[in-house]
C-alpha cells in the first residue's frame, strides 16, 4: 500500500500565505506600478472586476471551455490508449501519428481552428481536446504496457476470455496512470485556454490578460493570473477528492 502524505499544518500554509504578501509589498515598493503593481492595487482592480462582474464572467466561460475540452479529450484518449496497448499490430499504424502530433504545440493550430471551426467556441474547445488527448494515449498506453504479464498469463490459463482480461485485468492496472494522465491534461488545458482566449476569443481569463496588456492595466493582469491560478487549485481539489471517493480500491494516491 503505498503511504499517505503527512498533512501539511494548517498554520504553515497562513504563514506562507503572509510571507507572500510582505515580499509582495516590498518588491512593489521599488517599482512603478504599471511594470510590478503591489497587492493593494491588486485588491483595488479585483474589487472593480467583481463590482462589474465581469471577472466571474470570464471565469465561467474559461471554466467551460476547459472542462468541455478536457471531457472529450479523455473520452478519446483513453480508448486509443488502451486499443493500442492491447492491440500490437495497431501501434504500427497509430503510434507515428502521436508521437508526431504530440510535439506540435495547440498554439501552432490556433489560425487553422479559427479556418476549420470560426471563431466561435467550438475553435477554443477543439484545441484543449487536441492538448488533452495525446497525454491521454500516452499515460494511458505506459499502464497497459506496465501490466504484468504473469496476470495476464493466469487470467487466460483460468479461461478468461481477451474482453474479460481487458475489464478485469489490464483496466484496474492501468488506473493510476490514467488518472494521472488525465491530472497532468488538465494542467495542459488551462494554458491552452489561455493562449487560444488571447487569440481567438472576446471573454476569458485569457482575453482579460490579453486585453489588460493592450491598455497597459498591469493591475488586472495580475488579477487575471491570480485568477487563473486559483481556478486550476480548485479544479484538482476537486478531481483529487473525486479520485479519492471513485477509485479508492486502487490505491491512487495524489
Amino acid at each position: 500500500m503505498t503511504p499517505r502524505l503527512k498533512p501539511v499544518n494548517p498554520w504553515a500554509y497562513l504563514a506562507l500565505g503572509v510571507g507572500t504578501l510582505v515580499g509582495w509589498a516590498v518588491l512593489s515598493s521599488f517599482t512603478k506600478p504599471v511594470f510590478f503593481p503591489g497587492p493593494m492595487a491588486t485588491v483595488s482592480a479585483l474589487v472593480s472586476m467583481v463590482s462589474d462582474g465581469s471577472l466571474f464572467r470570464d471565469i465561467a466561460v474559461s471554466y467551460w471551455r476547459i472542462l468541455a475540452g478536457w471531457v472529450a479529450g479523455c473520452l478519446a484518449g483513453i480508448p486509443i490508449g488502451l486499443l493500442v496497448g492491447r492491440v500490437p499490430w495497431t501501434r504500427v499504424f497509430i503510434e507515428p501519428y502521436i508521437q508526431f502530433f504530440r510535439f506540435i504545440p495547440p498554439i501552432a493550430f490556433v489560425t487553422l481552428s479559427l479556418i476549420w471551426f470560426g471563431p466561435g467556441e467550438a475553435s477554443k474547445v477543439w484545441l484543449i481536446i487536441y492538448t488533452t488527448t495525446f497525454i491521454v494515449i500516452m499515460n494511458t498506453l505506459a499502464g497497459v504496457l506496465a501490466v504484468e504479464k504473469e496476470k495476464i498469463r493466469a487470467g487466460r490459463c483460468l479461461g478468461a476470455s481477451e474482453f474479460q482480461i481487458l475489464w478485469h485485468v489490464v483496466i484496474p492496472a492501468t488506473v493510476p496512470y490514467i488518472l494521472t494522465g488525465v491530472r497532468l491534461a488538465m494542467g495542459n488545458s488551462f494554458m491552452t485556454v489561455v493562449s487560444a482566449e488571447m487569440i481567438t476569443a472576446q471573454t476569458g481569463i485569457g482575453f482579460l490578460i490579453f486585453n489588460s496588456r493592450l491598455f497597459m492595466q498591469t493591475d488586472r493582469i495580475f488579477v487575471g493570473i491570480i485568477a487563473l491560478g486559483l481556478m486550476g487549485l480548485l479544479a484538482d481539489y476537486l478531481f483529487r477528492r473525486l479520485s479519492a471517493r471513485l477509485f479508492y480500491r486502487y490505491q491512487v494516491r495524489f
